[in-house]
């Protein structure tokens, strides 16, 4: 296994206004999905948590942990990202778009991708 590159120390206003992009980026990709007759997916935000509800009730939940300076991902299994490098990487040093993405695809039974 490849080695985890250790997290980017942020200050918390860098670490609010990372995360705020990274969720802006997921919803606004969701937003182009249905605009564009993708996929129906469903959208809810509050604060520092959104949920993605796709066909079927199935839900991706991305929730940003402040005090951690982490994102998390809840999808068939959890992730856990810190920045790093200029990304958001998991414990075993995959990038959060593409978690994201794969785990979309996989509920949406098509390609689907997010990217920043």
């Amino acid at each position: 296994m490849a080695s985890v590159p250790a997290a980017t120390p942020l200050t918390d206003s860098e670490y609010d206004r990372l995360s705020a992009a990274v969720l802006a980026t997921v919803e606004a990709a969701a937003d182009r999905w249905l605009q564009d007759d993708v996929i129906d997916v469903d959208t809810q935000r509050t604060g520092g948590l959104l949920e993605l509800v796709f066909p079927g009730g199935r839900k991706i939940v991305i929730n940003t942990q402040p005090p951690l300076h982490e994102i998390w991902l809840a999808a068939r299994q959890g992730y856990h990202f810190h920045h790093a490098g200029g990304a958001w990487i998991d414990r075993e040093g995959r990038e959060f778009f593409a978690v994201l993405s794969d785990c979309a695809s996989e509920y949406a039974g098509r390609p689907l991708r997010v990217a920043p």
